[in-house]
């Protein structure tokens, strides 16, 4: 069995690609509309975030021979919790990274890259104005708490349309006229009409790769002319990185070739060719 952590669209798609080479595959999500979109596809899968004991006991009871992280570059916690629960479980962690366009962005004379959501609060705050952050819920409460005390600054926030982002931005006080529920991934065109929209001075993001539509957020922004702070990924030791689909068959059918997991059909020793 192998374990794939799997929130995001490419993610699906990878944990997709290993069943379908006949690899025995349990997809774990984080939230359940993650869940329901691998279950389309035929995919085992589990959904609840989960703690160090968690993890672990998942990867025993399934009786998991690997773990593939292919969780969200910016899903720091995780990534940490399935190294550790991999070791505990004395089992090959494996990490599938999305490519990195860092180093094309910041050659941007209007991009100016931090290297963390705290550093880019202290930013925004210095800049003032119109802040458009477009970098999820999950660190609102941090920009709220930096950037809405001060009278000369307004922030805009984009986040899923969800009841409970929602709650979240009114218990943090940010305004309803001030809030844009929207699921993307968003177009260059899109992203440039909410701009003009907002009208902001600022705009904070994340490098989350070509996935996350950073190119078609940083193109708008360069076509209006609006200053952006990018947000660099968090940099972690990992043992084994993999940046392809490719690339993860590949360690997958080496670690198979080494008696380093199993297999159960026997699809998959054709597709690896033995």
């Amino acid at each position: 069995m192998i374990v794939v952590l799997a929130g995001t669209s490419d993610a699906r798609q990878l944990a997709l690609r290993l069943l379908r080479a006949g690899y025995p595959v349990l997809a774990s999500t984080a939230t359940e509309n993650g869940a329901r979109e691998l279950e389309k596809e035929g995919v085992p899968v589990r959904w609840g975030r989960l703690d160090d004991e968690g993890m672990t006991a998942l990867l025993r009871e399934s009786g998991a021979r690997l773990v593939v992280d292919a969780s969200h570059p910016f899903a720091e916690e995780a990534h940490k919790t399935a190294m550790r629960a991999a070791a505990a479980a004395g089992i090959p962690y494996l990490r599938y990274e999305r490519p990195s366009q860092e180093d094309d962005i910041a050659a941007d004379p209007l991009v100016t890259v931090v290297d963390s959501y705290e550093a880019a609060a202290e930013e925004a705050r210095r800049r003032k104005g119109t802040v458009f952050l477009t970098t999820g819920s999950k660190t609102l409460e941090l920009f709220a708490q930096k950037l809405l005390p001060d009278p000369d600054i307004r922030l805009v926030v984009r986040v899923l349309p969800t009841v409970e982002n929602l709650e979240k931005c009114a218990r943090l006080g940010i305004a309803q006229r001030n809030i844009i529920a929207m699921q993307g991934p968003f177009s260059e065109t899109l992203n440039r009409a909410l701009y003009e929209h907002v009208k902001p001075d600022v705009i904070v993001t994340k490098e989350s790769g070509k996935e996350g539509s950073v190119a078609e957020k940083l193109q708008a922004a360069r076509v209006l002319g609006i200053p952006v702070i990018l947000i660099r990924r968090p940099r972690l030791a990992y043992d084994r990185v993999c940046t392809t689909f490719d690339a993860v068959l590949d360690a997958v059918r080496h670690l198979y070739a080494k008696g380093g997991i199993a297999r159960g059909v026997q699809a998959a020793d054709t597709a690896a060719g033995n």
